[in-house]
């Protein structure tokens, strides 16, 4: 298969919605921009010996129902400030027989043909692998004002989440126009948030970022 990759700063504004309410009042508000219906699962790896963690990052293997089925993803130096999160993304297409081999049995990471699981091995000095576990979650796609939004109900085993992302080069402009929009209809309030990969990591007890 043909394996698309991407290695970039990925810098998106991320703000949590207070309850399921909350998300159903935001999705009713934006359904006249609705793009499509997408759900994700999300698993997690680190180094047998923290190699990642240690190094503020983490692997994580995404299966999805829409293009691309499956993709690796190397993210590495998180910060979040004002709801606005920056992070090294280095991601890859996978074959989906492939990953959920690798999600079966972490090791088979070891031998997994990849160029971002070549780059995990030889620059953080991976020796093994081992799960942190993972989430599923629902994403909405909306094309609002120029924007597009994605609209997140994020199950983990502790609880559910909702949040709105949205990838800019203007985050700060981005981020305004959301609140304003979210004030003007007054229907729910909202707060940055940590995103859902720091969030699950922070479960587990482990530092990812400031």
């Amino acid at each position: 298969m043909s394996h698309v990759s991407k290695a970039l700063m990925e810098v998106e504004v991320k703000l949590r919605l207070p309850d399921a309410a909350a998300h159903g009042q935001v999705t009713a508000l934006l359904a006249p921009f609705h793009r499509g219906t997408h759900r994700q699962e999300n698993l997690f790896f680190d180094g047998s010996k923290s190699e990642l963690s240690a190094r503020r990052a983490v692997l994580r293997l995404r299966f999805s129902d829409r293009s691309p089925l499956c993709a690796v993803t190397l993210k590495a130096k998180a910060v979040l400030v004002d709801g606005v999160s920056r992070v090294e993304e280095d991601e890859e297409e996978m074959d989906p027989a492939v990953g959920r081999a690798c999600a079966a049995e972490p090791e088979n990471l070891m031998a997994a043909e990849s160029r971002v699981l070549r780059r995990v091995r030889e620059e953080f000095g991976v020796l093994g692998f081992v799960g942190m576990g993972g989430f599923g979650n629902v994403r909405d796609v909306y094309d609002w004002k120029g924007l597009k939004l994605e609209v997140d109900e994020t199950k983990y085993e502790f609880g559910t989440c909702y949040e709105i992302e949205c990838e800019s080069a203007d985050p700060d402009g981005a981020k305004e126009k959301l609140e304003e929009f979210l004030k003007e209809n007054g229907k729910c309030r909202l707060w940055c948030s940590l995103s859902g990969r720091r969030f699950m990591i922070s479960a587990f007890n482990r530092d990812y970022g400031d």
